[in-house]
């Protein structure tokens, strides 16, 4: 066999073992990190932080690196790949949809565990400083969606014409529109677009029917928010919109039950279809803009990552998750004992997510 050709074989051999050592979880894994890696929502941040921090402090394991970069640029970043380059966990205020599932999927990321850790209630507040707010879905629809029905015809749709909330019913504040919310990646603004536009939408009979026929205009229609000023995207910081409504006493600010509890000195937050935002009213599924919250797991990630499933047994602990849990304690609302129960049995099992 001569030189050249066996340098060439030489070459191909090498470049396959670089392929398959690019490819394998396990042993890159095992050298290249030790602390686990978690990204997503910003509602579900300080819960997971939370978590990290107990966790941490049991001395067994690092405590792990958690990342606010809202659900959807999360679950992006989950759904990279795996290998010690690519997150752990992701946290999100909505389930993960099919569509990202597929990309997971097609980028090796095959197998995920859905944690449900419990619920939240996306609340509009406002300034205890400013004016009572108590609002219908069908009032907060006119008033940030970019196109709403003609008052004279309410079958054809026009350019949002409402700058002030009285002008969409008297009985509101003669105050400026201004709202202030989290941007299209965040899984809060999906929920918004859900629990909020598309529930004040369905309020007119001839776009609840659209909704049947063809749901993709219906979404667009319902979903696409003024661009005039009356809702302004604060980021991913709920932090900084409460600053926000702080400095400005007639804002209100749309973000989870938990940030508005720990900012009760200054906010209120608006009863909603005359339901208040309280932890029984969300427990209980009264308060119409209850949500469940996730995480999400790399289960290739498991067993090769120092302290994952010792991180998510704590998650799900009684501790934890129970209602008397010290997630409780920072805002979270506990899911019934019975889907507790079914949470930590899919935990132990480690069972595979399907949306």
């Amino acid at each position: 066999m001569s030189q050249s050709i066996r340098a060439r074989i030489f070459a191909t051999v090498a470049a396959s073992a670089a392929i398959v050592a690019a490819l394998s979880p396990v042993a890159p894994a095992q050298s290249a990190r030790d602390f686990i890696n978690v990204v997503g929502s910003s509602t579900v941040y300080p819960f997971t932080t939370t978590v990290a921090e107990k966790f941490g402090r049991q001395g067994r394991f690092k405590t792990p690196k958690v990342e606010s970069t809202g659900t959807g640029g999360g679950i992006k970043l989950f759904c990279n790949g795996v290998g010690p380059q690519h997150a752990d966990v992701v946290n999100a205020s909505r389930r993960m949809n099919a569509s990202e599932f597929d990309t997971c999927r097609k980028n090796g990321v095959r197998d995920i565990l859905e944690v449900r850790v419990g619920y939240d209630g996306l609340t509009l507040s406002e300034s205890k400083r400013g004016p009572v707010m108590n609002l219908t879905r069908k009032q907060v629809y006119l008033a940030l969606a970019k196109q709403v029905p003609d008052p004279a015809n309410p079958t054809t749709l026009i350019a949002n014409p409402y700058t002030s909330w009285n002008q969409i019913d008297k009985s509101l504040p003669a105050t400026k529109i201004e709202v202030l919310g989290p941007p299209p990646t965040s899984g809060t603004r999906d929920s918004f677009n859900e629990l909020y536009m598309e529930a004040g939408c369905r309020t007119y009979p001839w776009l609840n029917t659209l909704r049947g026929q063809d749901e993709k205009r219906f979404k667009r229609l319902c979903h696409t928010l003024r661009e005039d000023g009356a809702f302004v995207e604060a980021g991913e910081n709920d932090n900084l919109i409460v600053q926000k409504i702080e400095a400005n006493r007639n804002a209100v600010g749309i973000f989870g039950f938990s940030f508005l509890e720990e900012n009760m000195d200054k906010l209120r937050g608006s009863k909603i279809d005359g339901v208040e935002p309280t932890y029984e009213t969300i427990a209980s599924g009264k308060f119409p803009a209850s949500r469940p919250l996730f995480i999400y797991v790399k289960k290739a990630h498991i067993g090769v990552i120092p302290g994952l499933q010792e991180f998510v047994n704590e998650y799900v602990s009684d501790k934890a998750l129970g209602e008397e849990g010290y997630l409780s304690d920072r805002g979270l609302v506990a899911q019934p004992k019975s889907d507790l129960a079914r949470t930590r049995a899919d935990v132990k099992s480690l069972k595979n997510f399907a949306p």
